[in-house]
């Protein structure tokens, strides 16, 4: 390994040391670690197979009923670890990117007094994708307590105008570090890049009516592997559907026959 690649393990195993619960901070700085290009590697532990090989398969263990495949952060921990199977050294970025979409993630350093530290699969995806692109987990969720009625109303007018938007949903997301802020979800009649275009002009047209300092930000209700949609999906109501919108029937009211009356 060069000298860049075992500094920057070094990085990993000094953040490591730092995690303690409630450091969220920490935390957050191991996994920037870990997302580092320039190093960032993990000694996998195989089960089965050799690197390279097809038939490889990783180790698995679970913790509070999330899959994680067990990894150590040097070549001094894999020898700590007893380990006597195959390994492979692998940056972070990959691994990352081929275990989230099977909700596995990593725990490393099983051996070490402690315990060690495991990244869940949600985490693993920012690793994957870029950790800006979504917010530190754990998230806390709940229906938005602020009022911005005028902004709903505005919003709910451009969606009603935006034929790819099926519905949209909302929540308050606080992340473990950074501010909290708003989600809207949308829900979209297919992903294509029309579709998503038009969807982002229908937020542009609105966002003018958000409080200033107030952070809004989307979701896409088919991801799912996004903790905030999959919140939505199973805790939310929309509070815009088209379809049952379009179902509703028409409130009686001038130019509208009143319930049983006939036309004259």
């Amino acid at each position: 390994m060069s000298a860049q690649g075992t500094a920057a393990t070094g990085q990993v195993e000094h953040m490591l040391r730092q995690v303690t619960p409630g450091r969220f901070d920490a935390y957050e700085a191991l996994l920037r670690a870990l997302a580092d290009p320039a190093g960032g590697r993990v000694w996998m532990l195989l089960w089965h197979g050799q690197p390279g090989s097809p038939d490889v398969r990783y180790g698995a263990m679970e913790v509070e009923g999330l899959g994680y495949v067990p990894c150590v952060t040097s070549a001094q921990e894999l020898a700590v670890s007893g380990w006597n199977r195959a390994h492979d050294v692998t940056p972070a970025v990959e691994v990352a990117r081929s275990l989230y979409p099977e909700r596995l993630g990593i725990w490393l350093n099983p051996h070490a007094p402690g315990g060690g530290v495991g990244i869940p699969w949600p985490d693993l995806r920012r690793i994957a994708t870029g950790l800006d692109r979504m917010p530190a987990g754990p998230l806390r969720l709940s229906e938005p307590a602020v009022e911005i009625p005028q902004f709903y109303a505005l919003l709910t007018q451009h969606a009603h105008r935006t034929p790819a938007v099926r519905s949209l949903r909302r929540a308050w997301v606080q992340p473990s570090v950074g501010v909290a802020y708003l989600a809207v979800g949308l829900d979209l009649y297919d992903g294509s890049p029309a579709s998503v275009d038009a969807a982002r002009a229908m937020m542009r047209q609105a966002v003018a009516a958000v409080p200033e300092g107030l952070p809004v930000s989307t979701v896409a209700l088919s991801d799912d592997y996004d903790p905030v949609a999959l919140w939505m999906r199973a805790a939310s109501r929309p509070f815009y559907d088209r379809e049952a919108h379009v179902g509703a029937p028409a409130a009686p009211g001038y130019g509208y026959p009143q319930p049983g009356s006939a036309p004259r």
